[in-house]
Formats: structure tokens, sequence, C-alpha cells
């Protein structure tokens, strides 16, 4: 496709890719919010729910490398539809839990699929995509995120309060079902990419690995996603129990936070065609960073929850789709599952070390309130402080000299 305005049948792609990422995303993110309501009911210690999304991510980056393998020699609509399937299964399978051990059980399996997925979504779109509309495209798709936290976030939460912890997995679940089938018999082959080059590529994983645009574009992935999940998971229990939120309005909080996540892709997209991405990392980064500082290092923060809540969504924001959209452009089209599935490994891994990290920081004190979080800030704000030095090299050789710019 030309530059200018998306066609017709690009926008109903992207809108299809931004629906099966949206449950993708709800999959992972409700079950931190639900944080208290599953330690209440299941007997886990309020500082141990990082080890929770620590077990989904931890699977999802070993997923995702061992989809770097062999994903690009299949036809992209077949694999997404397995991995959707096996998605909703899983999420499904969290409802029978009976302690913290089976839901890690249920949260592995669920992540051995959810990785996959969601690299498939970023190759088919940068397949489809060309470069001049592909940051808008990005922010799209990835404004599920946003989405989830408007709609899909409160309704788990609310659901929860009245039906009980369970439903919200099996909710999921149905939804990603749908989603599985929509696949399938909506998107078209896009077999595109089998046709570009030979399907066992001919760069071994180690030589793919040691080129210094895929490392660039990991160690960037990595300190976002590692900065970002030493709190995230947290975040609930930490609003309610150490700033005095209250529980019944939590949804609400999610709700407010991602109208503006969502706005921010959308904008952040846009200006990442426009300026760059270096300038969307600087700004997203310094959002994040005063944010942090005010939310978790002051006794009594002097901000309204509500605004820090949404500075941290909007930050995050920024920074992901400028980083997806730069990342989009380093692998040519025969091995962009691959290069995708490894970008989605070293996420999911950072977001588990960071999970599980926070959890070694973290202790719980009395009325349930978390002590510790002035490390866990600390170490993500120096991560936030790495990020626009990589983005900076990165961007430099994408778009350098003789780099394919597909």
């Amino acid at each position: 496709m030309n530059a200018g305005a998306a066609a017709p049948g690009e926008r109903k792609l992207v809108f299809l890719l931004a629906a099966v990422t949206f449950v993708n995303i709800l999959d992972f993110m409700m079950v931190m919010p639900l944080g208290p309501d599953l330690a209440k009911n299941l007997g886990i210690p309020l500082s141990q729910l990082g080890l929770i999304g620590g077990s989904y991510t931890a699977a999802a980056a070993v997923a995702g490398l061992v989809g770097s393998t062999f994903l690009d020699r299949f036809g992209r609509r077949s694999a997404l539809t397995v991995a959707m399937l096996g998605l909703a299964g899983a999420t499904a399978l969290g409802a029978a839990a009976e302690g913290m051990g089976s839901l890690v059980v249920a949260r592995i399996a669920a992540g051995c699929f959810g990785g996959p997925a969601a690299a498939l979504v970023f190759a088919i779109v940068a397949d489809v995509i060309p470069p001049e509309r592909r940051g808008r495209a990005m922010g799209a798709v990835m404004g599920s995120f946003a989405f989830a936290s408007v709609i899909g976030v409160p309704i788990g939460l609310e659901l929860s309060r009245i039906s009980g912890w369970r439903t919200p997995f099996l909710t999921v679940g149905a939804v990603g079902l749908v989603m599985a089938v929509l696949a399938l018999f909506i998107l078209p082959p896009l077999r595109g990419h089998l046709e570009r080059g030979p399907q066992a590529p001919l760069r071994s994983i180690g030589l793919f690995l040691a080129d210094k645009s895929v490392l660039l574009a990991a160690g960037a992935t990595l300190v976002t996603f590692l900065g970002t999940f030493l709190w995230v998971p947290h975040i609930a229990t930490y609003v309610q129990f150490n700033l005095g939120y209250p529980r019944e309005k939590l949804g609400l909080l999610y709700m407010a936070g991602g109208v503006v996540a969502l706005f921010s892709m959308r904008l952040g997209g846009a200006w990442v065609d426009k300026g760059g991405p270096l300038r969307v990392t600087l700004l997203g980064s310094a959002v994040t960073i005063a944010t942090l500082a005010t939310a978790f290092l002051t006794t009594v923060p002097p901000v309204p929850i509500f605004v820090l809540f949404m500075g941290l969504m909007m930050g995050n924001s920024l920074r992901s789709v400028a980083l997806n959209t730069l990342a989009s452009r380093v692998p040519p089209a025969p091995e962009r599952a691959r290069f995708m599935s490894i970008q989605s490994a070293v996420q999911h891994m950072a977001a588990a070390v960071g999970a599980v990290l926070s959890s070694v920081f973290l202790s719980e004190g009395d009325q349930h309130r978390l002590v510790g979080m002035d490390v866990v800030t600390w170490v993500s704000i120096g991560m936030a402080l790495a990020l626009p030095f990589l983005i900076a090299n990165l961007a430099a050789r994408v778009t350098g000299a003789g780099r394919p710019q597909g």
C-alpha cells in the first residue's frame, strides 16, 4: 500500500487485531487488580502476588523463544488462531484453581499461548502496514491496553465483587474463544512472508541475536518492562492499603487511567510518525519518572491518586508505542515473527523478573501495608532513565543508510 489514508481493508484488519490484543492483554492485566481478592480467597500473602504475574510472563518468555524457531514457517492466520484457542482454554482453567500452586499452573499455561499471540499480532501489523502509517496502526492495536483498563478491568473487578473471583477467568476465556473464531474466519491467510524468503532462515538464532539492532531493541524492551513490572503487580494493593483508596472505586480508577492511555497511544502513534520515536520516548520517560517519584517516594502524595494513576498510564503508553513502532522496522519480512517472538520473550521475561524481584524487595506490614516501595521505585526510575539512550542508538541504526525500511 502507498502512503496516505489507510484503505478500508487495512482498517478492518487493524480493528480485528486490536480486538484480539484486547483479550490477550486483559487476560494478563486483570489478574493484578484482582490480587487482593485472590489473596483473600486463596490464602495468598499480599507480598507474593507478584509471583502470580511472574509465572505468566516467564512462561510467555519461554514460549516466545521457542516460537522464534518456527512461527515464520506458518501462515499468520493459522498460527494466531491456534494461539488464541490455547489462551482461551488456559484462562478458563484459572477458574478451577484452589490455591496459589494451581493458579500458578493455570497462568503458566496461559502464558505459553499469550506470548506467541502477541508476537504474531505485531508481526501481522508490520507485514501489512507500511512504515509511514505503522505508528498509527501500532497505536491503535496497542490502544487495546487502554480499552482493557477502561472496559475490561473494571468489569472484571465488578464480576469478582458480585459473583466471585472465578467469574472473570471464565468470562475472558469465553471472549477469547470468540476472538479465535473471528480470526480464523475474517483474517486473510497472511502467507506473503512465506513467499519472500526461505522459511528455515539463513541466519541461526545466535547470528540473529548478534545483530546490534536486535540487541538494542531487546535492551530497550528489557529496561521498559523490567522497570514497569516492579510496581505494576502491586499498585492495586498499594493504593488500597497504603494510600487508603476504597476497594469499590478501584474499577473507576482503572477506567480513568485507561481513557488516558487510550488517547496517549493514539496520539503517541501519530507523534512517532511525524517526529520520530525518540521525542515520544523522552516525553513518556519524563512523565513516568515524575509520577513514580510523586506516587511512591512520598508518605502522603501531594497529588490525587487519580492524577498519579493517569500519569503512570500516560507515560508507559507513550514509551511503549514509540518502542514497538521503532522495533517493527528492525527485521526483514521473512524473519519478522522470529524477531517479534524474541521481543515478546524479552518483554515477558523482563516482566517476570520485575514481578518476582519486587516480591523480594517488598514485605507486608501493619494493616496489610506494603513496605519497601521506595526501593522498588528507585530501581524503576533507573530503568526509565536508560531507555532514551537505547532508543536513540536504535533509531540511528534503523534509519541509517543501508538499513531495511520495511
